[in-house]
């Protein structure tokens, strides 16, 4: 049975290889094409250093396409070769000779559920930093007009960037007390900078203000500038404006600077949650329900992708037993089944909104569908 189980072990791997190769490349060439028009200039060992960067992610989206043609590949050949058919006759099961698929299909899986959880996030991170920082040199330039959030419940807007100096220009932070919204701190500054997870600002005034108190002002009796003053001092506890315009001011930010651009730098922010993230948001006291509702969600997405890994193994077998018989017809074959899933998945990730508190239905509907429809076929086969 080792004899066996190495000879099947051979068959599986070269086109689990050659396809993770292949459409590895192919998503890779085509994160490249469509951003080349702004990498001009740029070296080509940086182009190779964010292409590298994107690779966690892609792996992860392209091991299920990669064990579904090795599935097809590996098996549809030993089927139409009546290897199969030899090794039945001799007393040995279907589900002894395609164990070593499944043991591949459960490494891939876990390599997967690394990649996708503690990896990618932070790949994914550095990809986008790359991108705008080295590639493009825009730097924060996206985020202008925008109000940001930088962690530790800071928020930023600005009306402008130099990208040759790396400034922020025309800065407003704000941080809002979370007992009490009306009542926060404001601070203004002509310019500054932002890196690593250091907000330093110059030309600053900081202002802390309480909404709240604002009322108090229209019931002060005329002609008492005393209980004016007090009222107006209610509303603005503090007013801080440094004598030297060279002062700096530094902050705390709970965003880097990469963090913060893979956020808001693009039209769909960069998948940047990974275990220790999506643990701390589905468990910190003070975390609301639709913060939990959509970590719950993006957790277990992290997870049914990778496991469909191993539920394509099954799907895919019966389809080899039956249509794998020439390379060509394997690929498309493997085509077709990698393109329903993935359509299948997109559709349970829609209708996860649609099924309030319970997420997990939806995100792993592919998944059972998948698994269920391979036992019935393969029953048949």
């Amino acid at each position: 049975m080792s004899r066996l189980t190495r000879y099947a072990t051979r068959e599986l791997l070269p086109p689990l290889l050659a396809g993770t190769l292949l459409f590895t490349a192919i998503l890779s060439f085509g994160y490249f094409f469509i951003s080349s028009q702004w990498l001009t200039g740029v070296p080509v060992s940086l182009i190779g250093r964010w292409i590298a960067s994107q690779l966690p992610d892609t792996l992860v989206k392209v091991f299920p396409m990669a064990v579904v043609l090795m599935t097809v590949v590996a098996f549809g050949r030993m089927s139409t070769e009546r290897e199969l058919i030899a090794v039945q006759a001799g007393g040995i099961s279907l589900g002894r000779v395609t164990r070593p698929a499944a043991v591949i299909g459960l490494l891939v899986t876990a390599l997967s559920v690394w990649l996708s959880l503690w990896v990618a996030p932070r790949a994914n991170v550095e990809t986008r930093g790359l991108y705008w920082d080295a590639l493009t040199g825009a730097g924060l330039s996206q985020l202008v007009g925008k109000t940001v959030d930088l962690g530790g419940g800071l928020t930023l807007a600005m009306q402008g960037y130099d990208a040759g100096k790396r400034e922020l220009q025309g800065v407003r932070v704000e941080q809002w007390d979370k007992a009490d919204p009306r009542a926060g701190t404001l601070i203004f500054a002509e310019r500054g900078t932002f890196e690593d997870n250091r907000l330093s600002l110059s030309g600053y005034s900081v202002y802390k203000v309480n909404y709240g108190a604002v009322a108090a002002l229209s019931a002060v009796p005329e002609g008492n500038p005393a209980a004016f003053e007090e009222a107006v001092q209610n509303v603005f506890p503090l007013v801080q404006v440094p004598q030297d315009p060279a002062a700096a001011l530094n902050l705390d930010t709970g965003k880097s600077r990469k963090q913060t651009i893979a956020s808001f730098a693009d039209a769909i922010g960069a998948d940047a949650q990974g275990w220790p993230e999506l643990i701390t948001a589905l468990t910190a006291p003070g975390a609301e329900a639709a913060e939990r509702a959509q970590a719950r969600l993006t957790l277990n997405r992290k997870l049914a992708l990778p496991f469909a890994n191993l539920v394509l193994v099954l799907a895919a077998l019966p389809f080899a037993l039956r249509f794998g018989r020439t390379l060509g017809v394997s690929l498309g074959v493997a085509l077709l089944i990698a393109v329903a899933y993935y359509l299948l998945f997109a559709v349970g990730l829609a209708l996860a909104g649609l099924v309030p508190g319970l997420p997990e239905v939806a995100v792993w509907l592919a998944n059972v569908v998948f698994a269920l429809g391979g036992l019935w076929l393969l029953r048949r086969a």
